[in-house]
């Protein structure tokens, strides 16, 4: 009989073939622990590569300061269970500093009959209105429904009408350039072109009814 390299000899004595039984197997295990080695390996960087996808934002009000707002109008803001609130007067929330391209992400409880707003690209920060800045509203029983809640008003009507009365909302509120995109409780309402206003404030309305803010978060692109 021939011998061939890698062959097993039936005389080949017992403890010779043991030992190598005993080197495959240290070879599996080996094997084994650079493959699970290479899954930790991916998923750790997965995971890091999620932070990264997370980094970026700012809390604009976090529910327990209202440090970082200048108020004008005498809209009476309280703070109360996480959120900031008003029910009386007329007025803003208006943020010192200016933002040009961001994203903004917050969530609004209003009763049926307010009317409020997220301001951006404020023009002028100590006369906010809905003809210096774009508005995104926050007003289901307006007069005329061409720009309800979810519209930008005088510039683009909601393409769903979405009623946010007697219930926590989301807003999702993108200006990159002269795109304009409004994602109301995940459905997106609003993408549209306007080059009037390039940067400026953050403002939060307060015009009638019951209006309260939370979890207010920008990130800058």
């Amino acid at each position: 009989m021939l011998w061939r390299p890698g062959a097993v000899s039936e005389t080949e004595p017992a403890a010779c073939r043991a030992s190598r039984r005993g080197q495959r197997e240290f070879n599996m295990r080996r094997a084994l622990r650079t493959l699970l080695s290479l899954v930790v390996v991916g998923i750790i960087a997965a995971y890091t590569a999620g932070l990264s996808a997370q980094s970026g934002w700012t809390a604009l009000f976090d529910g327990s300061t209202l440090d970082g707002w200048n108020p004008i109008g005498d809209a009476n803001w309280e703070l109360a269970d996480g959120a900031v609130q008003a029910d009386s007067g007329s007025g803003f929330l208006v943020t010192p500093r200016s933002y040009g391209d961001f994203e903004l992400t917050l969530e609004f409880w209003v009763d049926e009959p307010a009317n409020s707003g997220i301001f951006i690209r404020c023009a002028d920060a100590q006369s906010v209105n809905d003809r210096n800045s774009y508005e995104v509203n926050i007003y289901d029983t307006r007069a005329d429904q061409t720009y309800r809640t979810g519209g930008i008003v005088h510039i683009a009507s909601p393409s769903s009408v979405i009623n946010a009365g007697g219930q926590w909302n989301s807003y999702e509120i993108t200006a990159r350039g002269d795109r304009l995109q409004v994602t109301l409780n995940g459905t997106q309402v609003v993408d549209v072109r306007d080059t009037q206003f390039s940067d400026g404030p953050i403002a939060l309305q307060y015009g009638a009814g019951v209006v309260k803010f939370r979890n207010v978060r920008i990130r800058t692109l």
